[in-house]
């Protein structure tokens, strides 16, 4: 690890020596509408982050990338806190990056939590409360890097994904699902919502539910085995009159495999 601190080195005094010229090429560029203003960034992030960055200038994408891989490395020798650190610091440097929010929310809810659930030389105990702090941080880290990009569908499914997959929280998973469908208008994110809604303990959420998939079944092409096997559950648990309720013989839409969300 040597060499490339020592790499790092070299960048940073070549990033001071050369911010001068940059900041008044960078502002020529600006007014000449040939390049975006920074993102926004709040107060507390720009004096944690204001020396480093701006002695970066215009390297910041390279030391990203840098020190993106270097969390790379330190998975290998699995040292989740150093790759929570290392990646912490690569979506500092390009907060409008989304793979990097994603992958570092990915590391810590699935790679580091699973690492600590199946780690049989912890108590089950301690296993469980690791597993619990590291799918919450993934969560944050998502959380994070939604506020500075609010409309990114990739964050939100993301978001979605760990809500139903790890922490098991159906209504908060489909909150996010909603918002994906917003932004993609892919109507399997609206039935991914009513699936998640439909497990929740609270028969209001089941109506709203059932009212979804409702909508969905009007059309022939969204009649998944998902969505007829739901809507048969809701209706049960409704208590929806007979004449109401969906045929047993609905025509099945023909897909080669169960409904599921994207996987990695």
């Amino acid at each position: 690890m040597k060499r490339p601190l020592q790499a790092l080195a070299v960048l940073l005094g070549l990033g001071i020596a050369k911010l001068p010229l940059e900041q008044a090429c960078t502002q020529h560029l600006r007014q000449a509408k040939l390049l975006s203003a920074p993102l926004a960034l709040g107060l507390r992030e720009n004096l944690s982050q204001m020396g480093f960055a701006a002695s970066l200038g215009g390297l910041r994408s390279l030391v990203a990338s840098i020190t993106y891989l270097q969390a790379y490395h330190e998975w290998e020798n699995v040292n989740w806190a150093k790759v929570d650190s290392l990646l912490q610091l690569t979506t500092s440097l390009q907060p409008g990056y989304a793979n990097y929010w994603d992958d570092a929310s990915w590391q810590m809810a699935y790679n580091a939590a699973s690492h600590y659930l199946y780690d049989e030389k912890l108590q089950p105990l301690v296993r469980g409360k690791l597993y619990e702090e590291h799918v919450r941080r993934g969560i944050a880290i998502l959380k994070e890097g939604l506020r500075y990009l609010p409309d990114e569908a990739r964050l939100w499914n993301s978001l979605a994904e760990i809500y139903e997959r790890r922490s098991h929280q159906p209504e908060l998973a489909a909150e996010a699902y909603l918002q994906v469908h917003r932004l993609s208008q892919n109507n399997r994110y609206w039935r991914f919502a009513a699936y998640q809604l439909a497990q929740s303990a609270k028969p209001e959420l089941w109506q709203r539910a059932y009212t979804m998939l409702r909508e969905s079944y009007q059309s022939p092409k969204q009649r998944t085995p998902s969505l007829i096997d739901t809507i048969k559950k809701l209706e049960a648990k409704l208590n929806i009159p007979f004449p109401q309720r969906i045929p047993d013989t609905t025509p099945l839409m023909q897909i080669p495999a169960t409904e599921a969300g994207p996987t990695r």
